[in-house]
């Protein structure tokens, strides 16, 4: 009679996360944004050139490139969907990679031991003379190295 009442109450309980389950993928999918219009590219789209302009090597003239600055750079890095508005999602999503270095035992739970064990080994590697203290020399060594500037791209 138990096994009954337990079996019952569990398939109450999985159907009850089932319910919430779907109605958060509603949610989700209720705020996502409407898919993009397709272009029509029909022959009044096409770039046209008279013989002229071959001749006298004249073309259109290339659109200008805006200058984005670097404010607006850096949001466009966290702004995946391209809404002009960062979600908490987006925002968080920069940081997975830095979150799974610290997570060892990789079950998405960062505890305060594994924290912890990071941050005194990168103590431990920044205090070269062994007193437990840091100088502002070696407090220097743990800032994260600067990015390389990326090389020129440009065809010679």
């Amino acid at each position: 009679m138990n096994r009954f009442l337990l079996g019952g109450l569990a398939a109450l309980v999985m159907a009850g996360i089932g319910l919430f389950w779907l109605q958060g993928r509603a949610e989700v999918e209720k705020g996502a944004p409407p898919p993009a219009p397709a272009a029509s590219h029909g022959p009044a789209d096409l770039p046209s050139a008279s013989a002229a302009d071959i001749t006298g090597l004249v073309g259109p003239t290339p659109p200008e490139a805006t200058e984005l600055t670097r404010e607006q750079r850096r949001f466009g890095r966290y702004d995946r969907d391209r809404d002009g508005r960062i979600s908490r999602n987006e925002m968080l999503s920069t940081r997975a990679d830095a979150f799974r270095k610290l997570d060892k035992d990789g079950n998405n739970l960062l505890t305060f031991e594994e924290w912890a064990v990071a941050t005194a080994d990168k103590f431990g590697q920044a205090d070269i003379n062994h007193d437990q203290y840091l100088t502002a020399a070696e407090f220097r060594t743990t800032a994260p190295p600067p990015k390389p500037k990326p090389k020129c791209s440009c065809a010679r």
